[in-house]
């Protein structure tokens, strides 16, 4: 990984507790107060307000250094999209994730219709580079106008009960909106998953590696890699 250290000048705690606090809120159904209180037990006196400069200064960073996951022309694109309400006002989630949950991108939108699912699959084949082998959606028609626009010669199946992979994407999401009494912005939410979603991906092993000890040799990996990418070796 060929990017300079990340820079923690004029920052009183070392890397590491900054690199712990961050992985804490973003890997569990934390509360800012939660990692707060379980850094306390440990010792270390930190405010639940530094703990989120900390997220929004340092969580970005992170998640554009860790290692993505390389596509693939067999790649299966599962699309899906979920409602949020933020300050009394619905926007809409858009989710991509490939056949083993890991997610591809994601964006808030005001809209549920042909132009913002076209937005999503034009991002999808930028990031991508490439077209998928298959792409799997709900009965939302908006899907099957923006493929036609897009990618004509991709084939889609549109069925409720295909779906579940996206479907079941959106229950983490779900957890921490719960935790945090929901997102103050749509600009809020779209940075947090991000970073919330690029950690995750991490932390989720392949489905080629569900034994227990393939899942725990997967963990210690990425948390290895975690601590290269934050703290340096």
């Amino acid at each position: 990984m060929n990017m300079p250290a990340v820079r923690y000048k004029r920052h009183r705690f070392p890397p590491q507790i900054i690199a712990h606090a961050v992985w804490l809120y973003f890997r569990f159904p934390l509360s800012l107060r939660h990692v707060e209180e379980m850094l306390l037990e440990r010792g270390i006196v930190v405010s639940y307000e530094t703990i989120r400069r900390w997220g929004k200064k340092f969580g970005p960073d992170y998640a554009h250094r860790l290692r993505r996951k390389q596509p693939s022309r067999d790649d299966i694109w599962h699309l899906d999209e979920v409602v949020i309400t933020i300050a009394g006002k619905k926007h809409w989630l858009w989710r991509a994730v490939d056949q083993d949950g890991y997610v591809l991108d994601e964006i808030v939108q005001a809209r549920r219709n042909t132009k913002a699912a076209k937005r999503l699959l034009t991002r999808l084949l930028k990031k991508q580079g490439g077209t998928p082998k298959r792409m799997i959606t709900d009965k939302l028609r908006s899907y099957t106008a923006a493929r036609r626009q897009v990618m004509p010669n991709v084939e889609h199946r549109s069925h409720k009960g295909l779906n579940n992979r996206a479907e079941n994407s959106h229950v983490p999401l779900r957890k921490r909106e719960r935790m945090m009494h929901g997102f103050r912005s749509p600009g809020s939410l779209q940075r947090f998953v991000s970073i919330f979603s690029a950690v995750r991906n991490l932390f989720i092993p392949p489905r080629a590696k569900r034994s227990a000890i393939q899942i725990h040799l997967h963990r210690l990996q990425a948390i290895a890699e975690w601590k290269v990418v934050t703290v340096g070796n």
